[in-house]
């Protein structure tokens, strides 16, 4: 069985209070991944509270985002997610919730492969796919590196450098 997560495809990162020209150019080859996708499709929700600004993520990142319930928090409406796909939110970079569904899955099922895409390559992209490989370190994971931006074109390309070191494929 194969998996695919969508990382923080949401609409402040797109083209919202964190959006980039990047980050919108991904979102038509995303959305062509996903419906070409034959496995398990998770998808994971960056998600603040309305006290955003006052948490340590906030004071280091002074700009309101993904606050739960508003339409920055959504998943991007060009993508396609099932009535039934697993959406995680997470209140900060990596899931430890979504590499435990994960760990669970394979212990049911085993998992031949894990696959991330989505945003931000060098925050949120990162955080999973470490957390992920440390979870299951016998499974096979990638980042489609096309269907990733970062913050900066440079940060992208440092992070996917940084995942190749800790042997997750980037193709």
């Amino acid at each position: 069985m194969q998996v695919l997560v969508v990382v923080d495809m949401q609409n402040d990162f797109i083209d919202g209070a964190l959006g980039t020209a990047e980050a919108v150019a991904i979102v038509p080859r995303v959305a062509e991944y996903i419906a070409a996708f034959d496995g398990v499709v998770y998808y994971t929700r960056d998600t603040h509270q309305v006290d955003y600004l006052q948490t340590q993520e906030g004071r280091n990142l002074p700009v309101e985002h993904c606050i739960e319930g508003t339409d920055g928090w959504q998943i991007s409406a060009a993508l396609p997610v099932a009535a039934d796909a697993p959406i995680i939110d997470k209140p900060t970079f990596g899931s430890a919730e979504l590499a435990a569904q994960l760990a669970q899955l394979h212990a049911k099922r085993p998992i031949d492969g894990i696959t991330l895409i989505g945003l931000c390559t060098d925050i949120c992209v990162i955080s999973n796919a470490m957390l992920i490989k440390a979870q299951l370190p016998e499974v096979p994971v990638q980042v489609v590196a096309d269907c990733c931006a970062g913050v900066t074109p440079a940060s992208h390309a440092n992070a996917l450098e940084a995942m190749k070191m800790c042997q997750i494929k980037v193709i």
